[in-house]
């Protein structure tokens, strides 16, 4: 029997879910069926989110041509407009110059961008999420036996020590939407897992987010800290004892 998907291009091997290579593959930005699938994409996650942000990606886009990714990112904004949503992406977007209600997620781990400094000026609200502060995937340390160390390892005194409003160089405090700590599962495998790199870094982001800079002190957080432990310990969470909290004997 003949099969109308005939093809002599050699396909490359499935991408599994325990890989964690990037940049190899680009969307067809030359073909108008991938912005119906967008489109199609976008309209069904508008439906089912009450938020008022869609996330579009758009990093790590290292084999998709500089002209097919500048397309890309013009003809997706609109769509994500359309339908009643705000766009956000990561902060390479802002090559495609979005317009103002555009939120670029910054990943950066050095403290300067000029393409979110310019974005600022022109009114773009920024996210926070440098990746050498906050990317929860991140090893506590070397001996941690899963997670990352591309951006360092992060301690708890790390993920709590850094100013979100001033964190920036030629960023003002006003321009900062907020900040999001991402936990890439790549090594994860279980609940207990994602407990064990979210806790206890999670309620020191979650301070850093909610809590007017002047009012944090490591020395006093710290002790607030350890006090979650035993309520952690009866939940069955997973958490790491860090070596710099004074948990409860």
């Amino acid at each position: 029997a003949g099969s109308r998907f005939r093809s002599s291009t050699v396909l490359p091997p499935l991408f599994t879910t325990t890989g964690n290579a990037v940049g190899f593959s680009s969307l067809g930005t030359e073909q108008e069926i991938t912005y119906r699938f967008a489109d199609d994409v976008l309209g069904e996650l508008a439906a089912l989110t009450p938020g008022e942000y869609l996330h579009i990606g758009t990093d790590e886009a290292h084999a998709t041509p500089e002209a097919g990714y500048l397309k890309f990112v013009n003809r997706v904004l609109p769509m994500v407009a359309k339908h009643g949503k705000k766009a956000m992406g990561w902060h390479e977007f802002l090559k495609a110059v979005p317009p103002s209600w555009a939120v670029p997620q910054f990943w950066g781990r050095d403290n300067t961008d000029q393409l979110v400094t310019d974005a600022a000026a022109r009114g773009n609200k920024i996210l926070l999420s440098p990746a050498n502060r906050a990317y929860l995937d991140m090893k506590y340390h070397i001996q941690i036996p899963i997670g990352f160390k591309w951006a360092g390892f992060i301690e708890v005194e790390d993920a709590y020590s850094w100013d979100p409003g001033n964190y920036l160089h030629h960023v003002p405090e006003p321009a900062i939407l907020g900040l999001e700590a991402p936990l890439w599962s790549e090594t994860l495998k279980a609940s207990e897992d994602i407990d064990f790199m979210a806790f206890p870094r999670l309620p020191a982001i979650a301070e850093l987010g909610w809590s007017p800079w002047a009012t944090h002190n490591w020395e006093a957080f710290r002790q607030r800290l350890a006090a979650q432990g035993p309520r952690w310990t009866r939940q069955g969470c997973n958490f790491y004892r860090s070596p710099q909290i004074p948990w409860p004997a």
